[in-house]
């Protein structure tokens, strides 16, 4: 284990912890925890919402495997408790509680999936049914008088409901509480949280100290923007890399990624390419004498090796080479089938179907640039028909492509 008060004299630690963080509230805070030379407890908290995870839930995993590798307990809270609540944040309407068997499932998965990026031997996992499960209504009554209606009405999604007269649950008001006593309950040192969650993450501050705790640091990190550049990666948009994808599905889609989105998941997400390194990757790039697709290969190598094994990870990578190439072994892509007529599509309308492009006038315009190819070749015929029975690798560009078969629909 690292010597934590001498860590802390190093500001390239403090400048580690902060990477890619929106806030670090507050950094004079932990500077003075870290020179207590013990190993810090590092909090953060995930409700089971949903089975799967994808790359957007695992910024935090990977901020709390920085705090394991510098020596500190990471505590990995799954809220079965509050995840029957329900977190009611960004949303403008009440979100449906999830039910025991709901989260108990959920969280099973989940425990499956973190330790990809965890060390599962330095993980401590709790539940906060552990303490709210046992619980009076006369102790959950103590806890609602610790904090006012004006207070919980600051929160942006609180007020906002409020102006507009949409209805807020009683329980709604419960959930900062319950997640800011989760801080007192665990004697967290630090909790993690994204932008979204700084309300409740500055609530365990105050519960801390109202129970004569040091108040806890808080550190949240941005949402992690998914492949479209614009949203921030969900399920529900289909703009998610899944932690359980096969190998190729992560190194397709990594690939697709813009430049500068690049840059962005190499901050949240890469522990190969540091702080020093990336700065001269950057400008490798901007003097020509590196070409940025070389940069996102090692991105999506990296997040491949981490979810799979590096062998899965180098088979995937020379998938893609032969997709782009139109040369080597392309089995190992994932095959997507098609439904057509009997009579066939043209180059177009298949285009336009695999999801390569958004519309048949736009594939129509990529066929006069020349930049559709059909297995590895430039294609130009328009006229061309795709009969059912048809299987190979379809791209517009370097980035979009698909390995597709034709079935009769």
């Amino acid at each position: 284990m690292p010597d934590t008060h001498q860590a802390a004299l190093d500001p390239a630690v403090i400048s580690m912890i902060a990477r890619g963080s929106d806030e670090l509230l507050k950094r004079e805070e932990l500077e003075a925890r870290l020179k207590l030379g013990r190993p810090l407890r590092i909090k953060a908290g995930f409700d089971p919402t949903a089975p799967d995870l994808h790359l957007g839930h695992t910024v935090l995993l990977n901020k709390m495997r920085q705090f394991q590798d510098l020596g500190h307990q990471v505590i990995f809270l799954i809220g079965d408790f509050t995840g029957m609540i329900g977190d009611p944040t960004g949303k403008n309407v009440t979100r449906k509680p999830l039910t025991r068997e709901d989260v108990l499932a959920n969280a099973k998965t989940y425990a499956a999936q973190v330790f990809k990026v965890l060390d599962r031997d330095k993980t401590e996992v709790r539940f906060n049914s552990e303490w709210f499960g046992a619980m009076t209504a006369a102790d959950m009554v103590k806890l609602a008088a610790q904090h006012t209606v004006a207070r919980m009405l600051e929160r942006d999604d609180f007020a906002k409901r409020y102006a507009a007269q949409q209805p807020i649950a009683i329980h709604e008001f419960l959930y900062p509480l319950v997640q800011g006593y989760d801080s007192v309950a665990l004697k967290a040192d630090v909790e993690l949280g994204g932008t979204d969650q700084k309300f409740n993450l500055l609530m365990g501050r105050g519960l801390q100290e109202h129970h004569g705790q040091p108040a806890q640091i808080v550190l949240t990190m941005p949402l992690l923007e998914g492949l479209d550049g614009v949203n921030k990666m969900s399920k529900s948009l289909g703009n998610y890399i899944g932690i359980d994808e096969p190998a190729i599905d992560i190194v397709t889609k990594a690939m697709k990624i813009g430049d500068e989105l690049m840059w962005r998941w190499i901050d949240l997400l890469s522990f190969e390419i540091g702080i020093a390194e990336a700065a001269k990757l950057k400008a490798e790039i901007a003097s020509g004498q590196l070409n940025p697709r070389d940069v996102k290969l090692r991105l999506a190598r990296e997040l491949a090796a981490r979810f799979h094994s590096d062998a899965a990870a180098e088979q995937a990578i020379a998938g893609w080479h032969a997709a782009v190439r139109g040369e080597g072994d392309v089995s190992n892509l994932p095959l997507q089938e098609i439904a057509v007529p009997p009579e066939g599509l043209r180059i177009a309308a298949l285009l336009t179907a695999a999801g390569i492009t958004p519309s048949n006038g736009e594939a129509n315009r990529k066929l006069k640039e020349r930049a559709v190819r059909v297995d590895g070749e430039v294609f130009e015929d328009a006229q061309r028909v795709f009969a059912p029975g048809f299987e190979g690798v379809v791209a517009v560009g370097k980035r979009n492509f698909a390995r597709v078969k034709l079935v009769a629909g």
